[in-house]
C-alpha cells in the first residue's frame, strides 16, 4: 500500500479521498490554485502546494506542474478525483513514465472509452447493445443533418469527447439542427478542447441506469451493482439513488454482464462506471416501470460524483478498492461475495437557480448548517462537501456546494430520511437549490418512482407554479409566511435588547422597549420578495411580547401572545419561544394558517440569520428571506430598466444572435455566454428594437455589465 499520494483536485473529492486515506493512515499531498489557498481540500491534507492563478488552465489542469508538486514532495501515487485530468491519458502516462502510479485505469482504457465514437464501436464488437446512431469522423453540417434525418427526429448531438452534460442538446426537427450543432460545438471545444460530435436516436421517456464496475491487475472484474440517475437538469444529474427501482435481479445480471464486457473489453483496471440508456416498457409506471431495452451509452473512466449511493447500499469504500487496486491488491470481493443492504438517495445541493433555468450562481455562503448526522441513526445520512460557511463559490469551478447522501432500509424510508434531511439544510449568501430538491422528492413521479430524464419537465406546475415559494401548497406556503414574519421580527428585537443593553447600562436611557409602567410598541415593515408586510410587536411591563400581523383581509384578528424570548450564547441564530395562546381566530397564527382551531400554548425553534437588514429564516414550514426597510433610510426601489440585457455571472460572450436595428420579441435568445463550463442564452426582455450592442464576441463581461439595449417600438 502507498504511504503518500497527491490528489490532483479541488472540493469535496478531495476531501473525500484524503479522508479515506486518513484512514488508511496515508499521508496526503493537495495541490492548489491560489483562490483555493485557504479551501477545505487544503486544510484535509497533510501538506498542500500552490500549482498556479485561479484558471484551472493555469492551475488544475497543468499535468506538468502536477507531477513536479508529485516527484518534489515523494508522493508515491496520483488521485486524480473527477473532472479535470480524471480522464486524460495524457496526464495518466505521463504519471507512469515519471515512475508515479496513476489512481485510475491504463492510459489505453481511457483512451478507448475517451472518445464516444471510438468507444460505442467497441461496444458493437463486444456485443453491448448501442443506440441507433451516426458515430463516425465526418464532420460536415450537411452530412450530420442528412445521417439526423435518417435516423429520425428527436435526435441527441453530443460531444464524442465529452461527459457531465456538456456539448449536448435535443433536436426535435431538422430547422433546429444548425444552430444546436453550433452550439454543441463551440461547448465541446472550450470544456473538452475537442470540437467532434455524433448524432444518436433520442429515446423518449429514457431511464438513465449506470453499472458501477471494479477490475484489478489480476484479471478480475466485477460490478457493484446499479445506479439510477434519471432525474436530471440540463443533461446532468440531480439525485441519483441505488438500487434503481423496478430492477430485477435478471436484468441486474444482464446489465452487469454487459458493463463487465464492457470494461474486460479494454482491459479496465480500477473503478469505472458503465452508464446505459433504458427504454421502459409502457411508459414510466409506479414503482419503477419495467425495462424493454438498455443500450450503452458510455463509459466514465473515474469514480462518479454518485458513487456515495453504492457505498451505502454495498457497506463498501470505492476509494479505499481504488487505492488497494492501484497499489497492485487484487479485489478485496468476488462477484458472489458483493451484497446489496436497503435503499439511498444522493442529492446534488448546488449554487443556482432553478427558477432561472438552473443558471449557476456564485456568492459567499454565509450560512452553512447542515443536518445532524446523530438524530437519523447510523450512517442514516451523510455530506459530502468541499466548502464551509465563509467560503466563496466563484466562477471559475463547478457550483456544487455539498452531496447529500440517505440510507434506509428501503426506498419509502430513505425518500423520508431525504426529505427530513433537506428540512434541516440551511444556507444563505447565494442561490441555491435546497427549496427545488425539497420540492422534487414530494412530486408523484419521484415519490412513486416514475422516472424518467424528463421528470423534471413533467412536473414542472408541481416545482414551478408557485412562483418559488417554500415547498408545499398555498396554505404551507401562507405558514411559511407567518412564522418568517414572527421569526425575523423576534430576532430584530433581539438584537435590539442586546444592543441597548450593551450600549446602556442605565435602564433610562435604553431602547430595548423597556419601561416603568405601559407598553412599547414597534411597527416592523419587511420586504418578501416584491412584496411588503408590516408586523407589530408590543412588549408588557413583564416582559410578554404581543405580535399582530397586518394583513388584509383582516388584519386585528392576526395576533399572537407570545413567552418571553429564550436566548443561547452558543447559537446567537436560534430563536425559542413560547406561544401562549392566540387573539381571535387561532387559524392566524403561523402553526396553524387555515385550520380554524385552537392553538394549545406551545413551544417552537427558528433559525434567523442576518447580514445587515436582510434575514434569512428557517422554520418548519421552509426557508424565506426577508428584508427589513428601515424607515430611516432613504432606498431606491426604481427597477432595472425594462430593455437592458445584462450579464447574469461573470463569463465570456461566445455569440451574438442580433445586430443593431433587429426588431425582436420577448424571449428571443440574443447572446449566448460561457460560464462555470456551461453556454447560457440570454433572451430579450420585451419587445423592441435593438438599439445598442455594448460586447463583442471574445469579450470576458462581469456580472451584472449591460451587454445590449432594447428601446420599444
Amino acid at each position: 500500500m502507498f504511504t503518500k499520494i497527491l490528489i490532483a483536485n479541488r472540493g469535496e473529492i478531495a476531501c473525500r479521498v484524503a479522508a479515506t486515506a486518513r484512514r488508511l493512515g496515508i499521508r496526503t499531498v493537495a495541490v492548489h490554485s491560489e483562490a483555493d489557498a485557504q479551501a477545505r481540500h487544503v486544510l484535509a491534507c497533510d501538506e498542500a502546494v500552490c500549482i498556479g492563478p485561479a484558471s484551472p488552465r493555469e492551475s488544475y489542469l497543468r499535468a506538468d506542474r502536477i507531477l513536479d508538486v508529485a516527484k518534489a514532495t515523494g508522493a508515491q501515487a496520483v488521485h486524480p478525483g473527477y473532472g479535470f485530468l480524471s480522464e486524460n491519458e495524457g496526464f495518466a502516462q505521463a504519471c507512469l513514465d515519471a515512475g508515479i502510479a496513476f489512481i485510475g485505469p491504463p492510459p489505453s482504457a481511457i483512451a478507448a472509452m475517451g472518445s464516444k465514437s471510438a468507444a460505442k464501436a467497441l461496444m458493437e464488437k463486444a456485443g453491448v447493445p448501442l443506440v441507433p446512431g451516426y458515430h463516425g469522423d465526418r464532420q460536415e453540417s450537411d452530412f450530420l443533418l442528412a445521417q439526423a434525418q435518417s435516423i429520425g427526429f428527436p435526435v441527441l448531438i453530443k460531444a464524442s469527447a465529452g461527459g457531465g452534460g456538456k456539448g449536448m442538446r435535443i433536436v426535435r426537427q431538422a430547422d433546429e439542427f444548425a444552430a444546436a450543432l453550433a452550439s454543441c460545438q463551440r461547448e465541446a471545444q472550450a470544456s473538452f478542447g475537442d470540437q467532434h460530435v455524433l448524432i444518436e436516436r433520442y429515446v423518449t421517456q429514457p431511464r438513465h441506469i449506470e453499472i458501477q464496475v471494479f477490475a484489478d491487475a489480476h484479471g478480475n472484474v466485477v460490478h457493484l451493482g446499479e445506479r439510477d440517475c434519471s432525474v436530471q437538469r440540463r443533461h446532468q444529474k440531480v439525485l441519483e439513488e441505488a438500487p434503481a427501482p423496478g430492477m430485477t435481479p435478471e436484468l441486474r445480471a444482464q446489465m452487469g454482464a454487459a458493463a463487465v464486457a464492457a470494461a474486460q473489453s479494454v482491459s479496465y483496471v480500477g473503478a469505472g462506471t458503465v452508464e446505459f440508456i433504458c427504454e421502459q416498457a409502457g411508459g414510466a409506471g409506479v414503482g419503477g416501470a419495467g425495462v424493454s431495452a438498455f443500450y450503452f451509452m458510455e463509459m466514465n473512466t473515474r469514480l462518479q460524483v454518485e458513487h456515495p449511493v453504492t457505498e451505502a447500499i454495498t457497506g463498501l469504500d470505492l476509494v479505499e478498492w481504488q487505492l488497494r487496486v492501484a497499489s497492485g491488491e487484487p479485489l478485496p470481493l468476488k462477484q458472489e461475495h458483493i451484497t446489496f443492504t436497503g435503499h439511498a438517495i444522493e442529492a446534488r445541493i448546488c449554487a443556482e437557480q432553478p427558477e432561472a433555468g438552473f443558471l449557476p450562481a456564485i456568492g459567499t455562503l454565509r450560512t452553512l448548517r447542515t443536518p445532524e448526522a446523530a438524530r437519523f441513526g447510523i450512517a442514516a445520512v451523510r455530506i459530502d462537501s468541499g466548502v464551509a460557511a465563509g467560503d466563496a463559490i466563484s466562477p471559475h469551478y463547478d457550483s456544487m456546494i455539498a452531496k447529500l447522501i440517505v440510507h434506509g432500509a428501503d426506498r419509502q424510508q430513505a425518500l423520508a430520511r431525504m426529505e427530513a434531511a433537506l428540512a434541516e439544510l440551511q444556507i444563505t449568501g447565494l442561490h441555491h437549490n435546497v427549496a427545488f430538491l425539497r420540492k422534487l422528492v414530494r412530486t408523484d413521479s419521484f415519490s412513486q418512482a416514475r422516472l424518467d430524464t424528463a421528470l423534471i419537465e413533467r412536473e414542472h406546475t408541481a416545482l414551478f407554479g408557485d412562483g418559488g415559494t417554500p415547498a408545499g401548497g398555498s396554505g404551507s406556503a401562507h405558514a411559511a409566511r407567518l412564522q418568517a414574519l414572527t421569526a425575523a421580527s423576534l430576532r430584530w428585537w433581539q438584537d435590539r435588547i442586546t444592543a441597548s443593553r450593551t450600549s446602556h447600562a442605565d435602564p433610562w436611557s435604553r431602547a430595548d422597549g423597556w419601561a416603568l409602567q405601559g407598553t412599547q410598541t414597534r411597527v416592523l415593515r419587511w420586504l418578501i420578495g416584491d412584496e411588503t408586510a408590516t408586523v407589530s410587536l408590543t412588549q408588557q411591563r413583564g416582559g410578554q411580547l404581543s405580535l399582530r400581523w397586518h394583513e388584509a383581509p383582516d388584519p386585528g384578528q392576526r395576533a399572537s401572545e407570545l413567552g418571553l424570548l429564550q436566548t443561547d450564547p452558543q447559537h446567537p441564530h436560534r430563536i425559542t419561544l413560547t406561544r401562549q395562546g392566540a387573539h381571535h381566530a387561532a387559524h392566524n397564527t403561523p402553526d396553524n394558517a387555515g385550520t380554524g382551531h385552537l392553538a394549545e400554548p406551545q413551544r417552537w425553534q427558528a433559525n434567523v440569520d442576518r447580514h445587515g437588514d436582510t434575514f434569512d429564516a428557517f422554520t418548519a414550514q421552509g426557508h424565506l428571506t426577508l428584508r427589513w426597510l428601515d424607515p430611516l433610510q432613504q432606498r431606491d426601489d426604481n427597477a432595472a430598466h425594462a430593455g437592458q440585457v445584462t450579464a447574469p455571472m461573470p463569463g465570456k460572450v461566445v455569440a451574438l444572435l442580433v445586430n443593431v436595428g433587429d426588431e425582436v420579441k420577448a424571449g428571443q435568445p440574443l447572446v449566448v455566454t460561457e460560464a462555470m463550463k456551461m453556454e447560457h442564452t440570454l433572451t430579450a426582455p420585451r419587445d423592441g428594437r435593438v438599439a445598442e450592442l455594448l460586447c463583442r464576441v471574445g469579450d470576458q463581461v462581469p456580472d451584472g455589465a449591460e451587454l445590449l439595449r432594447i428601446e420599444s417600438e
